[in-house]
């Protein structure tokens, strides 16, 4: 690491990423200006030896890198871990079960570091009763989103009719304009920037659906800034006849008190709020006797007793709502709550863009992305973006104004390095 002393209370607490830090050591070689000491400081807020910023400059300067070389990662599939649970966390069964079943092989090796990292990471080995109970209650929710049935809350002909399995997928892949008319509410893209409907964004609506057929609660979760919100409104903008969607804000530290005004104000219902929570309980229970969808965004931020106010308006007897609880977390704060997560009928996680979709994906995001060739797509999102697409709009916005702002201005990598620092930390 970078040596310690007077250097370690200076840099204390600053972390720069590898990219950033070796844009603005070039910049300060390239003004005759990079002396010892930037580099000693570069290595404390990088978290690593002298020796290996001198490395990262000789790699930019001879290779054109400022990024580590990928490394190939075996990530193990929902499949597997179902398998591995059946085998009682038996690698060498897994490993068996996946050369029986032919093609491609990774070695035993492989499978036991790429089990015990995700374990490390928190990933939650079930036992085989409890994988057998959820595949088979997995099979019993599918079927009934594909007989379109109430399930536990059948009341008749007509109630069926309105939980029948929403199509909330489009058969074609395609993008929706976002302009001044605002398409798509509550979703802010930079100018002429359009929501591109990727095989996430389907995942997301084949989610909804099939908890609005069974009037269940669906969680979208995933790390912050990879497109959560905006899927599930691109999914909930083409609801059936006879659906409501409603969009819960949840306010700063939220108390039961605060849920309860949230939800009253977002039905948007006649008269003032209510003095007492009896009446304004009665006020909402009633607004919620037709079919709606009750999305909760940032719910991660809901504590126990705010959760069980959400659950205790679904057990109602005269609601008839599905739960859209999404955020950053929120499979976690769910987690607190073991009365609500079993009426989950869905947990659909929203990854990174990978490396293959981040051509196609920002390419029909803006048109600007057209005009940068595919390797330099590939580089931006290894240097800065790393498959995020919060990072991506707000990398468009800023390209978007340094092209505006200098009239002979080009996209090239000298300008995309200087607008990843918009984007980072300051150093």
């Amino acid at each position: 690491m970078g040596q310690p002393g007077a250097w370690g209370g200076v840099t204390a607490g600053l972390r720069v990423s590898r990219p950033v830090l070796v844009a603005r050591l070039l910049e300060l070689e390239a003004a005759g200006a990079l002396t010892t000491a930037h580099v000693r400081a570069g290595a404390q807020v990088g978290g690593v030896n002298v020796r290996t910023v001198w490395r990262w400059l000789d790699a930019a300067r001879t290779e054109g890198r400022v990024e580590h070389r990928p490394r190939a990662r075996l990530e193990l599939s929902d499949q597997m871990w179902e398998a591995l649970a059946q085998a009682g966390g038996n690698v060498a069964a897994l490993h068996r079960h996946l050369k029986a079943a032919g093609g491609e092989v990774p070695s035993l090796a492989s499978l036991h570091r790429a089990v015990r990292r995700d374990l490390q990471a928190g990933r939650i080995l079930p036992d085989r009763a409890v994988a057998r109970r959820e595949r088979e209650e997995q099979q019993t929710r599918q079927a009934l989103a594909d007989l379109a049935l109430a399930g536990p809350r059948e009341a008749g002909a007509a109630k069926v009719a309105a939980l029948r399995l929403p199509r909330l997928v489009p058969e074609a892949t395609g993008s929706l304009q976002v302009g001044e008319n605002g398409a798509l509410a509550g979703v802010a893209l930079p100018a002429g920037a359009q929501l591109v409907r990727t095989s996430l964004v389907r995942a997301v609506a084949e989610a909804v659906g099939q908890a609005m057929a069974t009037q269940g609660a669906v969680c979208v979760f995933g790390n912050p800034g990879r497109g959560k919100t905006a899927a599930v409104r691109m999914a909930l903008s083409e609801v059936p006849p006879g659906w409501k969607v409603t969009w819960v804000p949840v306010p700063v530290r939220p108390s039961v008190a605060g849920m309860r005004r949230a939800v009253f104000d977002a039905l948007a219902l006649a008269g003032r709020f209510p003095h007492t929570s009896a009446l304004a309980d009665a006020a909402v229970a009633g607004a919620l006797g037709e079919a709606r969808v009750l999305v909760v965004d940032e719910a991660q931020r809901l504590p126990v007793p705010c959760l069980e106010y959400l659950q205790s308006l679904w057990d109602h007897p005269g609601t008839r709502i599905t739960l859209v609880l999404c955020g950053a977390g929120s499979e976690r704060a769910l987690s607190r709550l073991p009365q609500l997560a079993s009426r989950v009928v869905a947990w659909q996680e929203v990854p990174r863009l990978t490396g293959a979709e981040v051509a196609t994906v920002v390419t029909g995001f803006h048109p600007l992305w057209r005009t940068v060739p595919a390797p330099d797509l590939t580089w931006i999102d290894r240097s800065c973006a790393h498959g995020t697409f919060r990072t991506w709009a707000a990398l468009t916005a800023h390209l978007q104004n340094a092209l505006l702002a200098t009239a002979d201005a080009s996209i090239d990598r000298a300008l995309l390095r200087r607008l990843f620092q918009r984007v980072a930390p300051p150093l």
